[in-house]
């Protein structure tokens, strides 16, 4: 056990055993697998990649060392072409556990021309870019630890081809963006801002595949048959076209992917300069990156960010979560960051008013849905995302409002997946990794903060 963790632990020891940091702790611990942690030992047993990103930015309170291997362990199956799997399989694992799993990714065999790792099986497609930005804060946690094992050092390589793989590969636009070709790359699966360029794909037939998630969830809270039928057919069409890009059906500019590959390109900059070398480059480009943003996908009308569906070349009108999260950004124009947060608060997400998380979804969106799969619900980690960037931004007052109840909320609903926005009424799975990760940093960040 490294020192910080020795400490941490002797802390843990005087607090009540019903306190947040020692629950949350508790699910961390009951998620690890010995070199990494999962989501949820039911719904989803594997290593995903921007999960163990949140993770490790919880676990640098109770264990660097741990917080570290964390990011080391997803890193060691990135792919030769720079891209970072999606979800990294657990041999132990049934293959039935997970659909899809394994057999159906095939990366070692329909990945090898894009340089997928042979000595573990991996999906092929990806999830946002935060890791970057989760390895620094790690680093910050224990500096000493961190130059004593050469941490920086070992991952700064391995994170500049991912987002060197990101810049060159999947700027399908032509306007300096990125896009995903799937809607699991972008995290939040089920967005109705999926749905127009969705629309266009032919469903694989419902007895090509097995739905394990419906074991675990209730129907009516999940993707439906036909949506599910559209992202197999997806991910079947890249599997068989050896993973190459650019030449799917389904590509989209996401806000928030693209902002967390811009914080995540700032974050590579500190870890530049940590390691002595330039980050002048890096900043410049967070900088470059940032412009394209406001100029491909924001919405004057809408109050916020908005996808871009890269086929037609037009801004999809639907309010998601995701369009907020450029919060994150520190050069934000600052009339931009007034109307996310006029928008955040008002209407179409009631933050403060009528819900207690930031919704997935547009409260006044015809697909919205309070506990159907992001389509409604409020998710931690975007909720985390966007009180980072309200305080960043020094918006206190809705920074504080959604810090208090994104603490009382995880507690109250036993780390719960996600919830229902007006009621905190905990949906999903239980025990959920990030969730109790990011109720622990907050609680302990907002210790740490003076005043």
């Amino acid at each position: 056990m490294d020192r910080t963790a020795q400490l941490t632990a002797h802390a843990l020891s005087y607090a009540p055993p019903d306190a947040l940091p020692v629950r949350a702790a508790r699910v961390l611990d009951a998620n690890w697998t010995g070199a990494s942690t999962v989501p949820s030992r039911s719904l989803y047993p594997h290593q995903w990649s921007w999960d163990s990103a949140f993770i490790a930015i919880g676990l640098r309170h109770l264990s660097p060392l741990r917080a570290q291997t964390e990011l080391e362990t997803l890193l060691a199956a990135q792919w030769t072409d720079g891209r970072l799997p999606h979800i990294v399989f657990n041999p132990s694992v049934p293959l039935d556990a997970y659909f899809p799993g394994p057999d159906f990714w095939r990366s070692t065999t329909a990945g090898r021309a894009a340089g997928a790792p042979r000595t573990v099986q991996t999906s092929g497609i990806v999830q946002p870019p935060v890791h970057a930005l989760a390895a620094w804060l790690v680093h910050r946690a224990d500096p000493g630890l961190s130059h004593a094992r050469g941490f920086l050092a070992r991952v700064y390589p391995r994170l500049a081809a991912w987002h060197r793989y990101l810049l060159r590969r999947r700027d399908l636009g032509g306007g300096g963006l990125v896009s995903v070709v799937h809607p699991w790359e972008q995290g939040m699966d089920n967005s109705p801002c999926w749905d127009a360029p969705l629309a266009r794909i032919d469903p694989a037939p419902a007895r090509s595949f097995r739905r394990a998630d419906l074991d675990h969830g209730a129907p009516e809270d999940r993707p439906t048959d036909l949506d599910y039928g559209r992202y197999v057919r997806l991910a079947v069409e890249y599997r068989d076209a050896r993973y190459a890009d650019g030449h799917g059906e389904f590509a989209v500019e996401d806000p928030s992917f693209n902002a967390l590959l811009i914080a995540s390109e700032h974050a590579l900059a500190h870890i530049a300069a940590e390691l002595g070398a330039g980050s002048a480059a890096r900043h410049a480009r967070a900088e470059r990156l940032t412009a394209a943003l406001v100029e491909r996908l924001w919405s004057a009308e809408s109050g916020m960010f908005l996808c871009r569906d890269v086929s037609g070349g037009e801004l999809i009108p639907e309010r998601g979560v995701s369009g907020l999260i450029p919060l994150l950004l520190p050069t934000l124009p600052g009339e931009l960051v007034t109307a996310l947060v006029r928008t955040l608060t008002g209407p179409h997400f009631g933050l403060g008013g009528t819900t207690r998380l930031v919704p997935s979804y547009d409260l006044l969106g015809e697909a919205f849905d309070p506990h159907r799969y992001w389509r409604g619900p409020a998710w931690f980690n975007t909720s985390w995302l966007v009180e980072r960037g309200l305080r960043l931004h020094g918006e206190r007052a809705p920074a504080d409002v959604l810090g208090a109840a994104l603490l009382q909320l995880a507690e109250a609903s036993g780390f719960a997946e996600y919830v229902d926005p007006f009621t905190g009424e905990a949906c999903g799975a239980r025990g959920f990794g990030w969730t109790a990760a990011l109720a622990l940093d907050l609680h302990q960040r907002l210790l740490d903060r003076p005043g």
